[in-house]
């Protein structure tokens, strides 16, 4: 391929189209089921019951701005984002699908840096890219780069997590601190002259999961926390379960730079995007077990519990302050900050 950007003829179905397939996608992705360029990817269904009795499918769209912010871009977030998505339902992702929607006039060298961070997000997470499709829109008709990735993954048997499985006497862990993605993003658009080092938290979750369900197969719920932060996730779990939950500020991980920005811009850490942070509910007899093993991980170096659930049929997140009070969590009402993701 020899264009520097890109143009509606590599959208037309013809020879440009092709050539941008095959340099950029194809040998980007480089797999054997993409190779074979049919119009969809094949499996064999033994390989998939070996592993679990359950399939287990998501999708989503990316479109965060900018396309490059510190710590990743949007194709190693699409990875990510669809990769723990299963991964939090106790799934092992296995497959990915991935559909870019190209404004006319990106430049090549830039989808090439984001193919290639998605295939390294892709090989650190264990799954492949198996399929997927393209479309160029005219220039002003999109912003530079659209995505949407669909997972496909096997939940073994016996591992039943769901928001409504929240019991009286649980245990609420998060596997580090919450906000970096969304304050990265703050950061990258540059409108605030704010300087830091904040990079976003994006990484892909499954052997982190993987950890936890070998010392607690019973975990009861589990989500990441992505758009609306850990309130809204919190907020999820209390309602669908029925019971109410107490977390504490003091237990919280927050960085420094994170509290100081939100400080600034009046912005809450508990509604701050995360893409590599995930909360899980377990049953109290097991918390101390799951709290090591997340620990002994990578992805999990600084997990803490910071709340418990009781049973309360107002259904309320509660947060018990810095200054001995408490005050409701509710959920995230509009957005505090768009196209994070």
């Amino acid at each position: 391929m020899r264009a520097d950007t890109i143009t509606l003829a590599h959208g037309s179905g013809g020879k440009a189209m092709r050539d941008l397939i095959d340099d950029v996608f194809v040998g980007g992705f480089d797999n054997a089921q993409l190779t074979e360029l049919e119009d969809q990817a094949r499996f064999d269904l033994a390989d998939l019951t070996q592993l679990g009795n359950r399939l287990a499918m998501t999708t989503d769209c990316y479109v965060v701005d900018p396309l490059f912010f510190p710590g990743g871009n949007i194709g190693k977030l699409a990875v990510t984002g669809t990769v723990n998505d299963l991964a939090v339902g106790g799934a092992r992702p296995l497959y990915l699908s991935c559909g870019m929607i190209i404004e006319e006039g990106l430049p090549v060298e830039d989808l090439r840096r984001i193919v290639a961070s998605m295939k390294a997000t892709a090989d650190t997470a264990g799954v492949c890219i198996v399929t997927g499709d393209t479309k160029v829109v005219h220039r002003g008709a999109a912003d530079k780069l659209f995505i949407n990735t669909t997972g496909i993954g096997v939940i073994p048997e016996n591992v039943e997590i769901r928001a409504q499985r929240g019991q009286d006497g649980d245990v609420v862990l998060i596997n580090g601190f919450i906000g970096d993605h969304g304050a990265a993003i703050v950061d990258a658009r540059g409108e605030m002259s704010l300087d830091n080092t904040i990079k976003t938290d994006c990484q892909p979750l499954n052997t982190l999961v993987e950890a936890m369900l070998a010392v607690c197969p019973d975990i009861h719920c589990m989500r990441d926390a992505t758009r609306g932060g850990i309130a809204t996730v919190l907020n999820e779990f209390a309602e669908a379960s029925g019971v109410s939950i107490n977390i504490d500020e003091a237990a919280l991980p927050v960085r420094d730079e994170v509290h100081g920005m939100c400080e600034i811009l009046g912005l809450d850490p508990l509604y701050l995007a995360n893409e590599g942070k995930l909360l899980a509910i377990v049953p109290p007899e097991r918390a101390d077990a799951c709290l090591q093993a997340m620990r002994a991980h990578p992805a999990g170096r600084d997990s803490a519990i910071i709340g418990h659930v009781y049973a309360d049929e107002a259904s309320r997140v509660i947060l018990k302050t810095g200054f001995g009070g408490n005050r409701i969590v509710d959920m995230l009402v509009g957005e505090q900050l768009p196209r994070i993701c």
